[in-house]
């Protein structure tokens, strides 16, 4: 019976695979292939369920109680940095219930998906740090070519020197120094892994954060400001921003004929010689926007001050505070944006428009710095805590020494 059922599932599967192309062409929908995904995983749950049923267990309750953990919290507040710690929790929980799963049936299908997973993993743990470096003195380089050598651009390149200086410290400590004093070296690299640990949630939750899809119903779209070029035009990065926050301004006018008006937000710098928010303005109306589809707000100078100056324009002009809105900038930037929305006590989620690759990394970096300012607080303490441990434990071994 179980055989039947494997394979008319299996059948089912591919005439899904075939069809949905198809489906996405005659549908005019551009994202097919996450729509395959979405098929495979739905038969993947269904063939998992099926082998729990056969098998009378219940191991499923691990991953579904933890993704519950994580899907409860995100829903309520997107922008809260718990959430990326959560969903790992929730991945770690997937991977030990397909191990609980494969040792109780044994099945071959799980135990090749198992061993394919397992394959990367275990060569990230062999080589990933060194492959790391080796990306990072690359990416620098690019960076380096493209951006130039400003401050902010070289934080890759710092990065792979911190690592290399990090691989060479721990050669040298673990052979050549007696282990009260190798104790004493390892609190560098202990906070490293935990700000590793951090980095990673970090990571994973501005991923998830990119998924926002916010409805039509907007009153407003705030479109972050940032630098002018020779202080008068819109940057390619500035401008990106702007035609992602155009993008959903055409659509929702196409399905409710009630397009949003876009907030320009940014002030003047001493280097530039007019408002961002004012050549923000002249670009999108060149791109086709009404004149008086617009706002513009001229008074910021960082991402919070946009929120907050925004917020008190948008109340004016709407009389009153039950608007829709949401906010348009770069990708890499949009969860500390959102951070910044929520301490401006503004409800609103944001769209992200593209980034080169090779500035990613980089841009990532900042934002990671930026996060972690904001609650320098609390890993200083974690870090204090850190070191005092290892303190007290490199001098017990040193009086263990001595003694005996």
């Amino acid at each position: 019976m179980m055989m039947y059922f494997n394979v008319s599932l299996a059948v089912l599967f591919f005439l899904g695979v075939l069809l949905i192309p198809v489906w996405c062409n005659y549908r005019k929908k551009r994202n097919w292939l996450l729509y395959e995904f979405i098929w495979s995983l739905c038969c993947f749950v269904i063939y998992l369920l099926s082998l729990e049923i056969s098998n009378r267990t219940y191991f499923i309750i691990l991953p579904f109680t933890f993704f519950w953990f994580f899907f409860i919290p995100y829903k309520k507040e997107k922008r809260r940095l718990t959430n990326g710690l959560l969903f790992n929790l929730f991945l770690i929980s997937i991977g030990i219930y397909l191990t609980l799963l494969v040792f109780s049936t044994e099945s071959p299908l799980l135990i090749i998906l198992l061993g394919a997973a397992l394959v990367p993993i275990l060569l990230l743990l062999m080589i990933g740090l060194y492959t790391l470096i080796i990306f990072l003195y690359w990416n620098a380089i690019v960076v380096r070519k493209r951006e130039g050598h400003s401050l902010s651009n070289l934080l890759t390149f710092l990065l792979a020197i911190g690592l290399t200086a990090f691989l060479i410290l721990n050669y040298v400590s673990g052979r050549f120094l007696p282990n009260w004093a190798a104790t004493l070296f390892s609190i560098l690299p202990v906070i490293l892994v935990y700000f590793a640990i951090v980095f990673y949630n970090f990571l994973t939750l501005s991923i998830l954060y990119q998924f926002n899809r916010p409805k039509y119903n907007q009153q407003y779209i705030i479109v972050l400001g940032a630098g002018l070029i020779e202080g008068k035009r819109v940057s390619p990065l500035l401008g990106s921003r702007i035609e992602k926050a155009i993008q959903f301004y055409q659509k929702q006018k196409k399905q409710t004929e009630v397009p949003p008006k876009l907030l320009m937000s940014g002030g003047k710098g001493d280097d530039e010689q007019l408002a961002e928010s004012v050549a923000m303005k002249n670009y999108a109306v060149n791109l086709g926007i009404p004149e008086s589809d617009i706002l513009i707000e001229t008074n910021s100078t960082n991402t919070l001050e946009n929120m907050l100056f925004s917020k008190e324009i948008m109340e004016k002009d709407f009389q009153g505070t039950d608007y829709h809105a949401i906010f348009s900038t770069n990708n890499f930037h949009l969860f500390r944006a959102g951070l910044f929305a929520r301490k401006a006590n503004i409800k609103a989620d944001g769209i992200g428009s593209k980034t080169a690759f090779y500035y990613l990394p980089n841009a990532f970096l900042r934002e990671f710095i930026a996060v972690v300012m904001m609650r320098k607080r609390r890993h200083l303490i974690i870090c204090t805590t850190i070191a005092v441990f290892e303190i007290l434990l490199a001098l017990l071994q040193f009086i263990t020494t001595t003694l005996f």
